[in-house]
Order: structure tokens, then sequence, then C-alpha cells
């Protein structure tokens, strides 16, 4: 990569870093419930950087980026909407206050940015040396979109997360949280005081790693569209950063929309099909961003006009 080309990247990573040190600094310093009004403009902000910045990629760099930027972000974007209800089970799970949650995603998001950086490094250079992996890619990225249309939603069981597991060999937890505390000194069961993690830390040690689950299907989503792994990384941090305020927003009514899972399991076999079809047959950039918008407004149109019953309905 030539210095001119960093610059891009540098640029970026300072933005994004910014905004972020702007948010939980001066805006979150205190810990409160973020209310519904809050997460939309919130929401509403996150979704007018992405936009802008890819009005720059149009500028800078052509249609053909700028499009793919676009699709990559629609994909990311659309399937984070899947974590959501992951979250709040998580977040229901171990109890976790309302004024506590927007820390333990803020930093889950940092998180979020090292893990899903070196997965696409990594899964760039794969690519750049063993072409054959696109077609491993896109099979899995189809029968990932099988088994999620057809698999009932399961339980999340943090317990039998081996993470959790691990840090509990390595560090004591403590069986009280302390407000939004990490780590506190306390006394152990044997009354000599040492350092401890808090349930809260638990909780940000599960929000990663079902991240870096939910970044296996995703960041090979993106590939489909793009090889070009600054599109892949901007794109996928764009929409990740926008996950907070979208949960905020959206929590306490994803139940409702039944059918998005369905619609985001045809995107990921889509894209799946589009990556294996490549090798005879390239699906213009944006005919995939058309498929993918009709797909996901279908899902949530259906939703919207055929409501579940509240009987029958999920709730956290």
């Amino acid at each position: 990569m030539t210095v001119a080309g960093v610059w891009p990247w540098i640029a970026f990573l300072a933005v994004v870093l910014a905004i972020l040190a702007i948010d939980l600094g001066l805006l979150n310093k205190k810990a409160h419930v973020v209310s519904v009004k809050e997460a939309g403009i919130w929401s509403i902000v996150w979704v007018a950087v992405a936009l802008a910045f890819a009005g720059a990629i149009f500028v800078m760099r052509g249609t053909q980026a700028g499009t793919e930027f676009l699709t990559g972000y629609l994909i990311e974007y659309s399937l984070s909407v899947d974590n959501i209800f992951v979250i709040v089970l998580i977040f229901s799970f171990f109890g976790v206050r309302d004024e506590f949650q927007h820390r333990v995603l803020f930093w889950g998001i940092l998180g979020a940015l090292l893990m899903r950086g070196a997965m696409i490094a990594g899964g760039t250079l794969l690519i750049s040396r063993f072409h054959w992996i696109t077609y491993v890619f896109g099979a899995f990225l189809v029968i990932t979109g099988v088994r999620m249309a057809f698999q009932d939603d399961e339980e999340i069981d943090p317990d039998a997360n081996p993470v959790i597991k691990l840090i509990r060999r390595i560090i004591p937890v403590s069986p009280h949280y302390d407000g939004q505390k990490f780590f506190v000194q306390a006394a152990d069961e044997r009354g000599v005081v040492r350092r401890m993690a808090t349930p809260l830390f638990v909780v940000l040690a599960v929000i990663e790693t079902m991240d870096l689950v939910f970044a296996v299907d995703s960041i090979p989503a993106v590939f489909a569209v793009t090889r070009d792994p600054f599109i892949v990384f901007t794109s996928n941090i764009s929409a990740v950063l926008g996950l907070r305020s979208l949960y905020f927003l959206l929590a306490g009514v994803i139940h409702k929309f039944r059918f998005l899972k369905f619609g985001l399991a045809v995107v990921l076999a889509f894209v799946g099909l589009k990556m294996l079809a490549a090798v005879k047959y390239e699906i213009p950039t944006l005919a995939s961003l058309g498929v993918i918008f009709v797909v996901l407004g279908a899902s949530v149109a259906a939703s919207l006009l055929i409501p579940v019953e509240e009987s029958s309905s999920r709730h956290p």
C-alpha cells in the first residue's frame, strides 16, 4: 500500500474515533436511560454520516466504488438488525439496567472495530492468495441463509459461553454489579481483597463474542460485493457504529418484524449465489443493491401488514 493509499484509512479512523470520543466523553459521560427520541436522532446522525462518506467515495473514487460502499453498508446494517434480538436476550438474561446498556454497547463497538479489522485483513489476504476461497465463502453464505430461513430462534445460554468460563478461570467475578464499572476491588469468599470483574464485564465479553459470530456471516457477504478492503472495512464499520442507536430504537418492537429474519436469509443466500456465479457471470453491483433493497423492504412491509398475534409474540 502506498503512502497516498494509507491516508484514507487514517482519515476514516480519525473521524470514527473523534465521534466516539465525543459520544462517551462529552454527550454520554453520565449513565442514563437512552430514550427513543435520543436513539432516533442518533440513528439519523449515523446514517447521515454514512451517506456523506458514500458521497465522498462517489466523488473521489467513482460510481462503482460508491455503489459498492452503499451495497455493503446496506447488507451489514440490515444484518445488524438481527443482532438486536440477541442483544435484548443477553441484557435480559443478565439483568443489565437500562442506564448501563449504552456503556456496554459503546465498548462493544470499539472491540468490534479491532476484531472486524483483523477479520477483513485476513479475508483479503486469503482471497488474494487463494482465489478458490471465494467459492467457500459463497457456499457458506448460501448454507447460512437456508439455515436462517428454516431454523427457529435458539435460546441464548451465556453460561455455556467458553469466553465466560475462561474469564472465571483467569479472574474472579464479583456476584454484584457496581454501577457502570467493569472491574472493582472487592473481598472474595475468603475475605481477601482483590481485583474482580463485575457482571457488566461478563456481559461485555458475551456481546463481543456474539459480534464475532455475526461477523463470520456479514464480512463474507460484503466480500461478495467488492474485494476492495477499504470499501469492505468502511462499509462494515459505518453500519456497526449505528448499531447502538438502532438497538435503543428497535429493542422494544423488534419481535414485531416477523418476516425480517426470512428476508435476511434471502439476502445472505443471494450474495452467496452471486459469489458462486462470479466465475461465469458477474451480477452488477447496482442490480445487487436493488435486489437487497427490495427483499428487505418486502419483508418489513409484510411484517407490518401481517402483524404477529400479541398472544404469540416474543417478549424478551
